[in-house]
């Protein structure tokens, strides 16, 4: 069995330990008033992976000083590696991040795709050996100059603001498409990284098989977020999927099971969450839109869940991963 196949299978077992593991028990949850019961019980099941792998983090940390998070698009990485960190502070570690998008290469030795179109998903799109001479200096204790990249401009700015070195109790943080691959870190003791992969890995296990498409629950928690703070509109990001999906093809899936430990965001009411917010924005697909046949097979799956309420949806605490795609998160 797999890493990922047996995150699959901790999760339905949990599912069916509390006895909600089909559709249509989280709707009978729902209906009978009890969908707050249900949000902190998730909750805390997610915690407890967090603290889980803060726990491992910290019986590594004298050997392993890098952490490496990785996992396809609207997985929660960004939320989930904050609350990580957090559960790390706890235990004394003291978390610094390096943000990987600062390490590009200058705009005009990026890497063209094959529409001519400039590949910054690609592993040559980053600039590998700074990275790699910075990590080998902070873990032989030297100080170094964490690069600022400007993609406006397309230039790598050096900052002395910038500086950084790793004290006794730090321990590097680094979340990015690449993470898991060791071609990012060719030059680096493999020994010294701890890696985490991070995706909502499982729908709704067992009973009715209406929706075991993880892909799908991504997209629509895509399409909330996206809506609400990038600007991009329901249509292009069904648009943009089949993209986004061939990049984690080829950059993100081939290298899952490097992790240590494998991290599944997914919640029982995540998807009747969704609905409230992805139904409006997908009935706006006009008929003529090629978008239109996805959002209405999104749609019929969603005929099938039962919405969360407005004061249900307060119940979701602002540290939740799920604050990440609707709003309100407090990290």
């Amino acid at each position: 069995m797999t890493k990922i196949e047996a995150a699959r299978q901790e999760y339905k077992d949990w599912c069916s330990a509390v006895e909600i593991d089909t559709l249509e028990k989280v709707n009978e949850v729902v209906m009978s008033g009890q969908a707050v019961s249900l949000i902190n019980l998730c909750e805390a099941r997610q915690e407890r992976k967090y603290a889980e792998a803060a726990d491992q983090i910290f019986w590594r940390r004298r050997h392993s000083n890098i952490v490496m998070m990785s996992g396809p698009s609207s997985s929660g990485k960004t939320s989930s590696s904050l609350r990580i960190a957090q559960q790390c502070r706890v235990l004394g570690i003291s978390p610094k991040v390096i943000e990987l998008d600062n390490y590009f290469l200058p705009r005009e030795q990026t890497p063209l795709d094959e529409n001519g179109d400039y590949d910054f998903e690609a592993l040559g799109a980053m600039n590998l050996e700074l990275l790699n001479t910075n990590l080998n200096d902070l873990l032989a204790g030297k100080e170094v100059i964490i690069p600022k990249f400007d993609f406006k401009t397309g230039a790598t700015i050096f900052d002395e603001s910038r500086r950084m070195q790793l004290k006794e109790n730090d321990i590097l943080f680094m979340e990015g498409i690449h993470a898991l691959n060791p071609a990012l870190t060719y030059a680096v003791d493999q020994d010294r990284i701890f890696h985490i992969y991070i995706s909502s890995l499982s729908a709704l296990p067992g009973g009715e098989k209406v929706h075991n498409s993880t892909t799908d629950k991504r997209l629509l928690r895509r399409i909330v977020r996206d809506n609400r703070v990038r600007g991009i509109s329901p249509e292009e990001n069904i648009l943009r999927w089949p993209s986004v999906r061939r990049g984690e093809t080829r950059n993100i899936f081939p290298f899952e099971e490097n992790a240590e430990v494998v991290l599944n965001t997914s919640t029982l009411y995540d998807v009747p969450l969704l609905k409230y917010y992805a139904e409006p924005l997908l009935y706006g697909i006009s008929e003529s839109s090629p978008a239109y046949e996805k959002a209405q097979s999104l749609l019929s799956f969603l005929t099938k869940v039962q919405a969360l309420k407005p004061s249900e949806i307060a119940a979701v605490p602002p540290t939740s991963i799920m604050r990440e795609f609707i709003g309100g998160q407090t990290l």
